[in-house]
């Protein structure tokens, strides 16, 4: 009885805890726009995202056995429980060292049948290959009997803290985070695929934000998750004020032992996944996927040459577009309208990036390797300097 006391006692602490966890905006933070519910891509109705976060070990990395910090991120655009239901979707590289698979038939189709998993550098194959034998195991295509697909997976690289050469990430671990997927509030910072990530000189990760717009008559919703590994820390900008020269000599990155592969400063990747209910074809959400980029530069991010900078758009409006043999009827947003979506766009990666990084916390990986989350009193006393804090 004591134990069990204990343990909802502990439970208890854990979820107020989580629901306290501070977000930019918590901070005083200063953004455009007006946020959705939860601040997250899972405003857009519809859009579940589930993780799986592998942490375990600590000290010398012993190929194979770890220190392990990675983990899988799953995304669907219309919530597991719908199976095969394609949304229209695109995709653009900013710069192209990394990998999102998936995008040839993406291209091709102008549909995205299939969820989008991020993970970390190595584990590509073995997530795509766990996607493939869920899809067999539950019936994704809903008895088509002569289906093939093409699993979107992306990836950003986490050797520096991560035994990235042991390949921990597994079936278990992919179903685990199809399993998670959820609407409503999501965790941000190392948790999933984004677990062991670094972004701007300080523990990056995974991070989320929404925004609603307004076109005449209608409000729609834009959602952005990002994967936040890119960047060196003199860049980092936030709220317009140059953070990381003001915290230049601050909590920097400690490399006790190198990884066998060992990133530039500056080099690492993004993965921007930005959802919208409004009814935009696949030419339209190039033009989403093209302003990813703005906002990444609003933050400090220049797409180094060692970076892959991939992002893809999708849009859970026209429901009945996809079909094997009879015409369909689609709405589209006309063009002229589009601006305040390519805004809201910019504004919710921006914000994402920077939920990743205020979400993140310092973590000791592989050898003693260290990544320290941005201190947010410091944080605090550099926009106040600068007069942008909100109040």
């Amino acid at each position: 009885m004591k134990n069990a006391i204990l343990l909802l006692i502990l439970s208890f602490t854990l979820s107020v805890s989580f629901a306290q966890k501070p977000r930019a905006r918590d901070l005083g933070v200063p953004f455009n726009g007006t946020t959705g519910q939860f601040n997250a891509i899972t405003d857009v109705k519809g859009v579940e995202v589930g993780y799986s976060t592998i942490i375990s070990g600590s000290g010398e990395n012993i190929v194979g056995k770890g220190p392990v910090r990675t983990g899988v991120t799953a995304i669907f655009p219309r919530g597991k429980a719908q199976k095969f239901s394609p949304v229209f979707a695109n995709w653009y590289s900013l710069n192209g060292n990394g990998e999102m698979t998936g995008t040839t038939w993406l291209t091709e189709s102008g549909f995205l049948e299939t969820p989008i998993m991020i993970t970390n550098t190595n584990s590509v194959g073995v997530v795509r290959d766990a996607v493939l034998k869920w899809y067999v195991d539950t019936d994704w295509y809903k008895g088509e009997e002569w289906w093939y697909t093409y699993p979107v997976v992306a990836e950003t690289y986490d050797g520096f803290l991560n035994d990235i050469y042991g390949f921990h990430v597994k079936e278990e671990h992919v179903l685990e985070a199809i399993e998670n997927a959820s609407s409503g509030k999501i965790a941000e910072g190392n948790v999933g695929g984004g677990t062991g990530m670094m972004c701007l000189g300080f523990k990056g990760g995974t991070g989320t934000s929404s925004r609603i717009v307004k076109v005449k008559d209608s409000s729609y919703t834009v959602g952005a998750l990002v994967q936040a590994n890119f960047g060196r820390k003199p860049s980092l900008t936030i709220a317009g004020v140059p953070v990381g020269r003001e915290l230049l000599d601050t909590l920097n990155n400690e490399l006790k032992l190198p990884p066998q592969s060992y990133r530039k400063e500056g080099d690492g990747s993004i993965i921007v996944v930005v959802a919208t209910d409004a009814p935009l074809l696949p030419h339209q959400l190039k033009r989403i996927a093209n302003r990813v980029p703005i906002g990444i530069g609003n933050t400090g991010g220049i797409g180094t040459n060692g970076s892959g900078d991939i992002f893809i758009a999708f849009s859970t409006a026209n429901p009945d577009a996809f079909q094997r043999d009879d015409f369909s009827e689609v709405e589209m947003l006309p063009n002229d309208l589009i601006d305040p979506l390519l805004e809201a766009t910019v504004q919710a990666v921006e914000e994402a990036i920077i939920n990743a990084m205020i979400a993140a916390e310092t973590m000791e990986g592989i050898n003693g390797n260290k990544s320290y989350a941005l201190p947010h009193g410091l944080l605090v006393e550099v926009l106040k300097k600068y007069n942008r804090l909100e109040e």
